[in-house]
């Protein structure tokens, strides 16, 4: 994708450049030689080629801000690639404004996502970023959703800006240098420790950081919260409370998307370990990141069936939105003769492979064991009191 200009920006905010935005919207890329010489007949050519690459960016868009907000804004690559997706920023946008902040500066705003969500949440923001053709697409998203009366973007150093007074603060520190993902906290940029000092004396402050960040390296000051959206997890988010018993420093929570369902960590100790039973759990990825399976297992009464797996078995099913039940029908030792004729037995044409503490490559099993039937089941390869397992289920009724 090439890089777009800030004179590619101003081209497209013109009543020229809007019109040809609204002719591709639903523009398919493949087309892109045959409409971009038909265009160039009447247009520029470069605003032709801005508007093009505008149009791809915004079908790509629609993933993470829906259809209706992603043909309306205005994105870069890099900037659409960073950019949060709007169910998170809605969340973490509603939780800022549950404190009641007179404003909130966002600080590295990037093209907008988190600006958006905390302007319809009713907040006050100051958007923050040192390129000057980030600071104008996200000017030119808030105004093109109607949001830009409580915006005031600021062009500068984020080190230099500061939070200009307001008592909301959040930090979303790139995590991506041209060499790839940077994973050590203080390889951000602005680094952790940096991000920690302009987020924890406000009320509220928050951090965004990768969500393997290790426990470890969160600050004992932060509330810690992973998020999870459709079973993917996104980010974890750091919290911090400099005038409230809002946050709870040193805790842990999980939050799933779209329900919104959170729970939160209460300290137990790890689940003991018991025979598989009937059915098999497997809970959401934010929930193992931020290590809070003990905490579902006992609201589901069961236990892990291995101490060193994150699936929980119980002989009874209990409904709980932090894990994926299964029914399981046979536990055996892992093999791949013996699994073929289990598929073949039972008549499996669609198998899927669920795979936890295992080396075997999911999709060459696939290919190996080549299911034939009419009926479907999931294998969940993994290990059993330390014993390589394979557990043949069925997702439990809801």
């Amino acid at each position: 994708m090439s890089r777009v200009k800030a004179e590619d920006l101003e081209g497209l905010l013109t009543a020229e450049g809007q019109e040809l935005l609204a002719g591709l919207r639903e523009h398919d890329p493949v087309d892109d030689l045959a409409v971009a010489t038909r265009l160039r007949r009447t247009h520029d050519a470069g605003l032709v080629a801005a508007a093009l690459g505008q149009a791809r960016l915004r079908q790509r868009a629609v993933a993470k801000f829906g259809a209706d907000d992603a043909h309306r804004m205005y994105f870069t690559p890099h900037g659409l690639e960073q950019s949060t997706r709007s169910s998170v920023a809605t969340h973490r946008a509603r939780r800022f404004a549950s404190f009641r902040p007179e404003g909130v500066a966002d600080l590295c705003c990037g093209v907008g996502g988190d600006v958006i969500a905390m302007l319809r949440a009713g907040l006050s923001v100051r958007a923050v970023d040192r390129d000057p053709l980030t600071c104008a697409v996200v000017a030119a998203n808030a105004a093109a959703l109607g949001l830009a009366d409580r915006l005031d973007v600021v062009c500068a150093d984020v080190a230099d800006a500061g939070t200009g007074g307001l008592d909301g603060v959040f930090v979303d520190p790139a995590r991506r240098t041209a060499r790839g993902r940077v994973f050590d906290p203080e390889a951000y940029s602005p680094p952790l420790s940096w991000a920690q000092a302009a987020a924890a004396p406000g009320s509220p402050g928050a951090v965004k950081v990768a969500p393997g960040i290790p426990h470890e390296a969160v600050p004992p000051a932060a509330e810690a919260e992973w998020i999870s959206d459709g079973g993917d997890v996104k980010e974890a988010v750091l919290w911090f409370d400099g005038r409230g018993d809002r946050v709870r420093p040193g805790g842990r929570r999980a939050t799933l998307l779209p329900s919104g369902a959170t729970i939160v960590g209460r300290g137990l100790p790890d689940p003991p370990v018991r025979p598989v039973g009937r059915y098999l759990y497997e809970p959401d990825g934010a929930v193992i990141r931020a290590h809070l399976v003990a905490e579902v297992a006992e609201e589901i009464d069961g236990g892990l069936i291995d101490p060193t797996i994150a699936y929980i078995t119980a002989d009874g099913l209990r409904p709980t939105p932090y894990a994926t039940a299964y029914e399981v029908t046979d536990v055996l030792p892992f093999g791949l003769k013996r699994l073929k004729a289990l598929v073949r037995e039972r008549g499996v044409g669609v198998l899927t492979v669920k795979k936890r503490g295992s080396a075997v490559d999911p999709e060459d099993l696939r290919r190996r064991v080549r299911p034939p039937g009419p009926h479907s089941a999931t294998v969940f390869l993994t290990r059993v009191s330390g014993a390589p397992t394979m557990l043949l289920a069925s997702p439990a009724p809801a």
